[in-house]
């Protein structure tokens, strides 16, 4: 399955070291751009990582609140890739929830 990260410098390096493509997004401007050549949304004609478009698509917190709306558009069409979000080098944005918070919010159970 083809992966494709955005996010910090530190981060993306990490994803390339086991073999995962990404882009560093530092800024909205730059965050935008990747977004849209990875899903298309661009306009742009070449593929935008080595062997096709990729499945799931993976952006740190941090870039998932610069593009938020668009990210939004995006999972509510219901295409691919398939975005995963995950904290970022500093760790969870401030009032983000974990994974494991939303779970134990969901079924009630406290572990």
């Amino acid at each position: 399955m083809q992966y494709f990260i955005i996010g910090e410098r530190e981060l993306v390096l990490a994803f390339s070291l086991v073999g995962v493509q990404g882009a560093v997004a530092l800024t909205r401007d730059e965050a935008i751009e990747a977004f849209n050549r990875i899903t298309g949304r661009g306009g742009t004609l070449s593929a935008p990582v080595e062997g096709g478009r990729p499945k799931v698509l993976i952006l740190t917190e941090s870039v998932t609140a610069m593009i938020e709306e668009e990210v939004l558009e995006w999972q509510q069409g219901g295409d691919y890739p398939l975005i995963v979000e995950i904290p970022g080098i500093q760790g969870h944005l401030q009032g983000k929830k974990t994974l494991t918070d939303s779970i134990r919010e969901a079924i009630g159970i406290e572990v």
